[in-house]
């Protein structure tokens, strides 16, 4: 049997599959070439990540396609339900990512609190001639410990994300439609562990409490960040998206920025990727990433692991 791994797959995940006795093929297929590439070689099981979509001509015209596979936790590139009412398995891996995400959230906080987005912008420029002047500019940065750190959506991602913010001193309110509290266990290096519970509140009291606010939620109809949200928050509130374009408001965004209701914000996905918006790519209140959240190696072999352990579950 062969997978066609479209966007990639770790090599953990190929020798796995393949001391299985699966073929892994790794060709990028362009989008429109998928449904001739899949039929002529025979394809029974393929892997995207959030480049390539699978919709409907895909799902009605590949007969020897068994599972799709999303390498990673959001599946709005998939017809989930109608692929699974026309037999096929789909799966994907909502656990292997959440501490990578969490951690560029923080490394994301870490610079926005100490202005290092802007300082190595401007240190290779004019730090031989303006050394003085900078050091005076970004001079007036703060600490996370002792903030309250308010998180929206409080699934495996936010509670990653709650942990890290725990291990910094930082207060977390959280507010997640689909539950009442969560237990969270902080493992450390040897051995011990620290219980907390963490119990839901309100999105409009998050708001008004958060220091710092991240958004941990899938892709929805309308936005969970606009104008109204942004009057309800704290004034120079920091902000980071890390979870999908579009549920923040990025216009009402940067009208946050300019009247001080936002101080500055991260943004690691977009409503128009590939090509976000210049307002966004050049404003100096934000620390932009190309939707790498989930793009270390430790992820992405835990990812790799785990679909090759769904497929062999499933085929064999």
């Amino acid at each position: 049997m062969k997978v066609l791994a479209n966007d990639g797959v770790s090599q953990s995940g190929i020798d796995a599959l393949e001391k299985a006795g699966f073929e892994v093929l790794t060709t990028t297929v362009a989008q429109e070439q998928l449904v001739n590439y899949i039929n002529e070689h025979n394809i029974t099981v393929l892997l995207v990540r959030s480049a390539t979509t699978v919709r409907k001509d895909i799902i009605d015209n590949c007969e020897s396609l068994k599972i799709i596979g999303r390498g990673g936790v959001g599946m709005d590139n998939i017809d989930v339900e109608y692929a699974r009412s026309k037999g096929l398995h789909v799966i994907n891996t909502p656990a292997a990512s959440s501490h990578s995400v969490a951690e560029l959230v923080f490394g994301h906080f870490y610079g926005l609190a100490r202005y290092l987005h802007n300082s190595n912008r401007d240190m290779p420029l004019e730090g031989d001639k303006n050394f003085k002047g900078l050091k005076k500019a970004y001079a007036k940065g703060t600490e996370l410990k002792g903030k309250t750190l308010g998180i929206l959506g409080f699934g495996r991602i936010g509670q990653a994300t709650a942990k890290v913010a725990l291990g910094a001193g930082m207060k977390v309110v959280a507010y997640d439609p689909f539950m009442e509290k969560a237990n969270l266990e902080l493992d450390f290096f040897d051995g011990q562990t620290v219980s907390f519970e963490i119990k839901i509140i309100s999105k409009e009291d998050v708001l008004k409490q958060a220091d710092f606010l991240t958004l941990h939620v899938p892709a929805q109809k309308d936005y969970v960040i606009d104008e109204a949200e942004f009057n309800q928050m704290k004034d120079g509130v920091i902000i980071a998206n890390a979870a999908r374009g579009g549920v923040v408001n990025e216009i009402a965004l940067v009208n946050a920025i300019e009247s001080g209701k936002v101080s500055r914000a991260a943004l690691d996905v977009f409503e128009k990727e590939p090509q976000p918006e210049i307002q966004l790519l050049m404003n100096a209140a934000l620390s932009l990433t190309p939707h790498t959240g989930a793009a270390t190696n430790e992820a992405q072999d835990r990812i790799g692991t785990e679909l090759a352990e769904q497929i062999i579950s499933i085929l064999k």
